[in-house]
């Protein structure tokens, strides 16, 4: 499919999570896909006066961002690592108090991306601004931009910290954005809901290292005992079903549960611990998981449908299916995509025969089967989403310039 690309531009892409983080993330891989074409000005993510305080009471100070303030990573792409320090006003009694601080937050970041653009001479800037609906909720007025889109692929609202203001806040960034994109299309018909120029732009991900075929076996993997139903990614109470996987355990007492990735404070204490038959392997390098996938039996996605993942896009689901693996997950809106190459499950009963059936059933590891996967899997590039993007921007009827 042939796209209008984003060209000749000049680009400030907000981030919500930090350049240096251990997960691999998706602004980070846009950031790049953008670079292609344009100049690119990734804006890190700052620190606030909250998370400074605890890491000092921990003994664990962060120390500084960057010993660069603006730092050029590669050909037309440079990050920008703030210096100011953010108030913490999520404590606040009421938006009014909120509001104010979130104000002195947003012109605090302004006034160093405005130097950071000084110095590289951007003109009529294009901003765009990752998920971050309380630190970029004012930076479309603060800062010399031409046009604005916001980037949501998350239910960042029904998490605790967000729950008091980000419902609000969310709301009018949505309304205030030129275009939203999402990479989902449950989340962009959410979006809809406040700004009709919201588009599912899909998801890209980098999936060379799962097409390898000879990867060795981890050595943590080499005494678990076969078939091995495995987990890769985040282990969070927010996402998982722990009783799901209970059940999975207790009803597939001769496969070992094998969960690669950080486990949450619930997981570390979950009952999971004490089974024979589960095994945590804990947090890996984005760079390593494909080794451990490649040695899976099969791959679960065991969700808990609830609005952080009903509209998530399951980037996991691509890594396995590029790895050629067989794969089993709970049913979501997010989900339907995969349908056609996934075993989609309701009820637990569901799990437990459709994983028998992938153990027990030689046709569902055949070459054929395993080819077919890869190859819908590679059609989930960056450089297709971010020309959906660029679809979207040049889009006939838009308020924004032509190409």
């Amino acid at each position: 499919m042939q796209h209008r690309y984003i060209k000749n531009r000049d680009i400030i892409l907000f981030s919500f999570q930090p350049w240096n983080s251990d997960i691999a993330f998706n602004f980070k891989d846009i950031s790049y896909e953008l670079a292609r074409y344009n100049r690119v000005l990734f804006i890190d993510r700052a620190r606030d006066r909250n998370t400074v305080l605890k890491s000092l009471l921990s003994g664990k100070y962060p120390g500084p961002v960057s010993l660069q303030n603006l730092e050029q990573v590669r050909d037309r792409l440079w990050v920008l690592h703030p210096k100011s320090l953010l108030e913490s006003g999520n404590w606040s009694p009421n938006y009014k108090l909120f509001d104010f601080f979130n104000r002195i937050n947003n012109r605090r970041l302004a006034a160093e991306i405005k130097n950071a653009i000084r110095l590289l001479d951007f003109d009529k800037s294009l901003l765009i601004i990752d998920n971050d609906f309380f630190r970029g909720l004012y930076l479309q007025s603060l800062l010399p931009v031409r046009e604005s889109i916001f980037y949501i692929r998350d239910f960042l609202t029904i998490q605790p910290f967000f729950k008091k203001f980000g419902p609000r806040c969310e709301m009018e960034m949505i309304r205030k954005a030129g275009l939203v994109v999402a990479n989902s299309a449950y989340l962009a018909n959410y979006a809809g809901q406040w700004n009709p120029n919201s588009v599912d732009i899909g998801q890209g991900c980098n999936l060379e290292a799962f097409i390898v075929k000879d990867l060795p076996e981890p050595g943590d993997m080499k005494a678990i005992p076969r078939p091995i139903i495995g987990y890769c990614g985040a282990i969070t109470s927010l996402r998982l079903d722990e009783n799901l996987l209970l059940h999975i355990s207790a009803s597939l007492p001769d496969m070992s549960l094998v969960l690669v990735g950080p486990a949450d404070r619930a997981f570390v204490k979950s009952r999971l611990r004490a089974r024979k038959n589960v095994y945590f392997l804990g947090g890996k390098k984005p760079e390593q998981t494909a080794a451990y996938i490649r040695h899976f039996t099969l791959c679960i996605n065991p969700q808990l449908v609830n609005p952080l993942t009903i509209g998530n896009y399951p980037r996991k689901i691509d890594e396995y299916l590029a790895s050629g693996k067989p794969v089993v997950a709970t049913a979501t809106p997010a989900m339907e995509m995969f349908r056609e190459h996934t075993l989609l499950c309701n009820t637990v009963e569901e799990y437990i025969t459709n994983i028998r059936k992938l153990v027990e059933e030689p046709v569902w590891t055949s070459q054929a089967l395993q080819i077919r996967r890869r190859d819908f899997a590679l059609t989930h590039t960056w450089e297709q989403s971010v020309g959906a993007m660029g679809d979207a921007f040049y889009f006939t009827g838009r308020k924004y310039h032509p190409a």
